[in-house]
């Protein structure tokens, strides 16, 4: 016996799964190449330059947002390629002294920045981030596909009420 609901749910879960399959590879490869992209633009754009220490690294703690490599922000003196000297924040390792010569990274704009990030770390990441949109698109295919089901289970469950209503009061009594 097949219903005509049957079919179109097999056809649902059908669909939902070559969504999954073709889709979620689609956005994951589209996701991770954007960041890759991202990655590689930061790594175009970003140059380190010399520098000087003004401040004494050695008792500071790290900040925050350079814990991971144990980096801390102080001041330093640099020269850029047009020979015009600038002072500023940067982040820079700690344990040094003032007077001490670090390397500092400067965004498009000459100002001081994060270190981008390797291309072995990028690709890691971009990997991770591809992964993360295949699994979140997949999961939005699935929760879809599962109310499609969900209303048809909705409707077969009407339908069989109606049948039972009918069937019932032809065997002479109903259990209550």
């Amino acid at each position: 016996m097949r219903r005509h609901d049957d079919l179109v749910e097999a056809w649902i879960i059908l669909v939902v799964w070559t969504v999954i399959a073709l889709g979620g590879t689609l956005v994951g490869v589209m996701a991770a190449q954007a960041a890759d992209e991202s990655f590689r633009q930061l790594r175009n754009e970003r140059r380190a330059v010399p520098a000087v220490l003004l401040d004494d690294t050695a008792r500071m703690a790290p900040t925050a947002e350079g814990a991971i490599h144990d980096q801390v922000s102080a001041m330093a003196r640099w020269t850029t390629s047009d020979g015009s000297t600038h002072t500023g924040r940067a982040l820079v390792d700690s344990g040094h002294r003032a007077g001490a010569k670090v390397v500092i990274w400067l965004n498009s704009e000459g100002r001081p920045t994060t270190e981008p990030p390797t291309a072995s770390a990028a690709a890691l990441e971009a990997g991770t981030l591809g992964a993360g949109a295949a699994a979140a698109f997949a999961g939005l295919a699935f929760a879809v596909g599962r109310v499609a089901q969900w209303r048809l289970d909705q409707r077969r469950y009407a339908q069989w009420g109606r049948e039972w209503d009918q069937l019932g009061a032809q065997w002479g009594r109903k259990a209550t």
